[in-house]
C-alpha cells in the first residue's frame, strides 16, 4: 500500500511538471491571444504603475529641484561677494592709475594718501535706540586705535572712531545725525576727472548719504562711484563709500547735492577694520568751522 501511494505521488509530480512546462511554452508564443485572467493582471499592474509612478516622479522631481535651488543660492551668494570685491577693485584701480601719474612728479614722497595699517576687530555692542549711529568694537588704544581713524568693512567705509578706551572703541557711523560727521569725498569720473564734495548728513527715507558742495558745473551722473579723497586729513584715499543714485540742485542752485547709496550694510555689522592712515594727518575741523561761519 505505501508503495502505491509513493508511485502515485511520483506520477502526480511528473504530470504537474509536464503541465507547467506546457503552460510556459504556451505563454511564450508571440502569436497567441492573452486570456482574460492575463489581461486582468496586466491591466491591473499598468493601472497601479500609473497611479503611483507619477506621484513618485513628482516627489523625486521636487527634491531634485530643491537641491538645484540650494546650489543656485550658494552660487549666487558667491557671485555676489565676488561682484562686491570687483566693484572695490575697479574703484581702486581707477584711482591708482590717476595717483601713479601724479606720483611720478613726487618720487621723494615716502607715504601715499591711500596707505593705511588695518586693525581687524569685531562688533561687540550696539544700542537698539541708536542702531544707525554708534557701534562698539573690541579694539582700543592698546591695539593702536585712535580717535577719528576710519572704519571700513570688506564692502566699504562705514564711519570713524568717535572715542577709544584701552580695549574697546566706539564707532560713529556715517548715517549718524552729527553736523561734524563729514568726510571729504570725490566722485570718480569716467574721463579720469574726479568731482570733489563733502559727505554731510544721511537721508533716512532715501537710505542714502548726502554728498554736498559739488560745483554746479560739475558733471555727476547716476551710477558713479564715490570714494574718500584723502584730502580731509583723516581718512586714507580711495576707500569706497557708495554709488550715486540721484543728483539735485543744492541751496540756491549754486551747488549740487548727490544722493549716495552706501556700499556697506550699516544694519548688519559683525567684523570691521580700523584703517589707520600712514600719511601725516592734518586738522581740518578748524577749516570746516571757518567755512561754515563764512
Amino acid at each position: 500500500m505505501p508503495q502505491f501511494f509513493l508511485n502515485k505521488r511520483l506520477i502526480l509530480l511528473l504530470v504537474s511538471i509536464i503541465i507547467l512546462v506546457a503552460l510556459i511554452g504556451f505563454s511564450l508564443r508571440d502569436d497567441r491571444e492573452l486570456s482574460w485572467p492575463e489581461k486582468f493582471v496586466k491591466d491591473s499592474t499598468g493601472l497601479f504603475q500609473t497611479v503611483f509612478h507619477r506621484p513618485a516622479q513628482s516627489v523625486a522631481g521636487f527634491f531634485e529641484n530643491v537641491g538645484e535651488l540650494k546650489n543656485t543660492y550658494e552660487e549666487n551668494k558667491k557671485l555676489k561677494a565676488r561682484l562686491e570685491e570687483q566693484m572695490q577693485l575697479e574703484s581702486n584701480l581707477q584711482d591708482v592709475l590717476k595717483e601713479n601719474n601724479s606720483l611720478k612728479e613726487e618720487l621723494g614722497r615716502a607715504d601715499s594718501l591711500r596707505d593705511y595699517n588695518p586693525i581687524y576687530s569685531n562688533v561687540i555692542g550696539r544700542n537698539p535706540d541708536r542702531w544707525y549711529e554708534l557701534v562698539t568694537i573690541d579694539k582700543g588704544s592698546q591695539h593702536g586705535v585712535e580717535e577719528d581713524d576710519a572704519v571700513i568693512t570688506s564692502k566699504g567705509l562705514i564711519g570713524k572712531i568717535k572715542s577709544a578706551s584701552e580695549f574697546t572703541s566706539t564707532v560713529q557711523l556715517l548715517s549718524a545725525p552729527d553736523r561734524k560727521n563729514r568726510i571729504s569725498a570725490e566722485v570718480q569720473g569716467k574721463d579720469g576727472k574726479n568731482v570733489f564734495g563733502l559727505i554731510e548728513g544721511y537721508d533716512k527715507e532715501a537710505g542714502a548719504l548726502l554728498l554736498r558742495r559739488i560745483e554746479s558745473s560739475a558733471k555727476v551722473e547716476k551710477g558713479q562711484k564715490v570714494i574718500t579723497s584723502g584730502k580731509g586729513g583723516l581718512f586714507p584715499k580711495g576707500l569706497l563709500i557708495g554709488e550715486v543714485t540721484d543728483v539735485q540742485p543744492d541751496s540756491y542752485g549754486l551747488t549740487k547735492m548727490a544722493f549716495v547709496k552706501p556700499a556697506a550694510d550699516y544694519y548688519d555689522l559683525e567684523q570691521v577694520i580700523v584703517a589707520k592712515r600712514t600719511a601725516p594727518n592734518v586738522d581740518t575741523e578748524a577749516m570746516f568751522e571757518e567755512e561754515d561761519k563764512s
